[in-house]
């Protein structure tokens, strides 16, 4: 064993309970960090297996080629296609069975005339799919639907709804549809998937209930024949497709239904763990330098014997990064070990707080491993960096006078550059929250002011230590004295140790101040727009739910205690090729209940062939009243509209 290594070893063993600090800072980085990792690993695997066998009877899916995506609207809105296509495609050699599969939004009232889910996962309906093979879900209990208001429901939302065979319920498509329970259903071996819900009902109830017309389902589902692979029944089945419709192999169809969900849940869960596997790393990058910039000053004599000894700088420096490394890669090994126990204890968690994950075993890759371990070792060497080169710089004749007080950190270039960077900060965040609204504008902002705050600190603790620290000699006499002067002989040394606090606050603060801005923000904007006295909607949020019944308005203006009542629902569209989102209303009465702002043109007049739309809109499209527009169609007719109101306030 080397001198220098020998040195490092005694050196952490005699600084041990202030390491313990530095170990305990990577090690919680790290383990956020694997822990992610390992939880977001195991999720996408367990829907690939999930999916995977609901799906592997399914070899080719045909469905429309054309999607209408508007911004903020998830995955969008694909076209249908006829179901007559089923004839042409069962005719087609080495095919051997095909079937419509329709689908909708449809929530179940449980055992308690309560909702069954919708609280963001969605609440689905469709046809019960006869062939068992081509069926993503299979009986476990009971039998499929036969006759009308019949209904087949997965197992894990009789659960939840205390719903059992023979039981009769309602289903909401969005209208009130009457239906008795007659089988249990699961999904990839699961109760469900996930949270989501599903109804099946044969196929000329969810013909009626679900779908704009007869004749239409999202998508069909093929099985190919013996001997003809998944990428040769897609060959056969493209040329006898009608324009605008494609064919896509079972396992194409799968993988796109685990990006949906990696997408649309996975990649939400997984930066909220990120976010604070990130604080902890930036908090434990000001705690480990600080950590040895404290080792380096309390071994300044020790050091500087060694140089008079006869050591190199360069070896003086090593010894410290040794010591450095040994508690990045102890701190990251244990923090590796602690994200497995997080991931393990993420996935007890769920199931027991009622939201179902898909089983299976945790999956651990290299690279989830390899990543958190090489990230904890650099962030903790570099961090050392600095001390340790502070270190190899000590002159041998400091061994013989009193260490100088540390005046570097309250030195004149160090508070104008502070000062510059913090101007800056203001400048760009309010540029980008004013003058022109952009997020990356706002976060360079934070970024600098943080920057600003970590070059001013030792400026400011230096004055803020002297006008705190003046009652301690009163208050604790002779030991309040020696902390304030302490705290005054290394302004860099009190700066670092208060900047992890400061790091902590300001993310406690951070979301703190945005959820109550968000909260204000909404309240004002309804309470400033909003002119009824009475709002109905659906508990659920997001697209959970299957919305209200369109007749439900209609229902409450015909009370005689109300005096308008107006229904919003929502629709998307490609407008001069564009996706878009819609709301579909009464414009006469929605003026009376919302404040639109001023209104260019005539609400009344829309007809049939009229739109309305926001100020901000029609200067985004050149557009104003008497203008026209083309309108594209979920179901794929296009139509021509008049701009006959432009209105100010959304």
């Amino acid at each position: 064993m080397s001198a220098s290594l020998r040195l490092s070893l005694s050196s952490l063993r005699a600084h041990r309970r202030r390491f313990a600090g530095t170990f305990l800072a990577v090690f919680l980085g790290v383990a956020f960090l694997a822990g992610t990792l390992v939880m977001g690993d195991t999720l996408r695997a367990s829907f690939d297996s999930m999916f995977g066998k609901a799906t592997d009877g399914t070899d080719a899916v045909v469905r429309s080629a054309d999607v209408i995506t508007a911004a903020g609207e998830g995955q969008g809105v694909r076209r249908p296609v006829d179901t007559a296509l089923v004839r042409t495609v069962e005719r087609l050699p080495g095919v051997a069975a095909a079937a419509p599969d329709i689908q909708g939004a449809g929530q179940l009232l449980g055992r308690d005339g309560e909702p069954i889910g919708g609280q963001g996962p969605p609440t689905l309906a469709g046809n019960w799919i006869t062939d068992p093979k081509l069926n993503p879900y299979r009986l476990a209990e009971g039998r499929a639907p036969a006759r009308s208001g019949e209904a087949v429901v997965n197992r894990g939302a009789a659960k939840k709804g205390g719903l059992r065979i023979g039981d009769t319920t309602t289903l909401r498509t969005p209208d009130p549809v009457k239906v008795t329970i007659v089988g249990l259903a699961t999904f990839g071996g699961e109760d469900g998937m996930a949270q989501v819900t599903f109804t099946g009902l044969t196929q000329a109830d969810a013909e009626k209930y679900l779908t704009a017309r007869p004749g239409e389902a999202a998508s069909i589902g093929v099985r190919a024949g013996p001997g003809v692979s998944q990428a040769e029944l897609v060959r056969r089945l493209t040329p006898v497709l009608p324009k605008g419709v494609e064919a896509i192999t079972g396992q194409e169809a799968a993988r796109e239904n685990t990006d949906m969900v990696s997408s649309q849940f996975l990649t939400v869960f997984t930066t909220f763990l990120l976010v604070f596997s990130g604080v902890a790393l930036l908090v434990a990058t000001f705690s480990i330098h600080n950590t040895f910039a404290i080792v380096v000053a309390q071994r300044t004599r020790e050091n500087a014997l060694l140089r008079a000894l006869g050591a190199s700088r360069r070896q003086v420096t090593a010894a410290t990064l040794v010591e450095a490394s040994a508690v990045a890669l102890t701190a990251s090994a244990a923090g590796l070990a602690g994200g497995i126990g997080i991931a393990a204890g993420l996935q007890a968690l769920f199931p027991a707080i009622g939201f179902p994950f898909p089983e299976g075993s945790l999956v651990v890759r290299l690279l989830s491993m390899a990543l958190p371990l090489v990230v904890g070792v650099v962030v903790c060497l570099g961090s050392a960096l600095t001390p340790a080169v502070r270190a190899g710089r000590t002159a041998p004749m400091a061994a013989l006078r009193e260490t100088a007080v540390d005046t570097s950190g309250a030195s004149r270039p160090r508070a104008v550059a502070g000062a510059v960077l913090a101007a800056t900060a203001v400048a760009v965040t309010l540029a980008g929250v004013l003058v022109s609204p952009s997020v990356w504008a706002a976060g360079v902002g934070a970024v600098l002011a943080l920057a600003a705050f970590v070059v001013l600190g030792p400026v400011a603790s230096a004055t803020a230590v002297r006008l705190l620290g003046s009652p301690l000699g009163r208050l604790r006499g002779i030991t309040g004295g020696l902390a304030r002067r302490n705290a005054l002989r290394s302004p860099k040394r009190t700066a670092a140790t208060a900047s992890a606090l400061m790091i902590g606050v300001a993310v406690v603060s951070l979301f703190t101040v945005f959820g109550a801005s968000l909260k204000a923000t909404m309240d004002q904007t309804v309470s400033r727009s909003f002119a009824g006295d009475l709002a109905v909607s659906t508990p659920s949020f997001g697209a959970g739910g299957s919305g209200l019944s369109p007749r439900l308005a209609g229902a409450i203006q015909r009370l005689p205690e109300v005096d308008t009542a107006v229904g919003l629902g929502r629709g998307v569209a490609e407008v001069d090729g564009e996706g878009r989102a819609l709301t579909i209303t009464d414009p006469v009465a929605l003026a009376r209940t919302f404040d639109l702002g001023t209104v260019d043109g005539s609400l009344n007049g829309l007809g049939t062939d009229g739109i309305a739309v926001t100020r901000d809109e029609a200067d985004r499209r050149g557009l104003t009243t008497g203008d026209r527009a083309r309108l594209t169609f979920t179901d794929g007719t296009t139509r021509t509209f008049t701009v006959r109101a432009v209105y100010g306030r959304s």
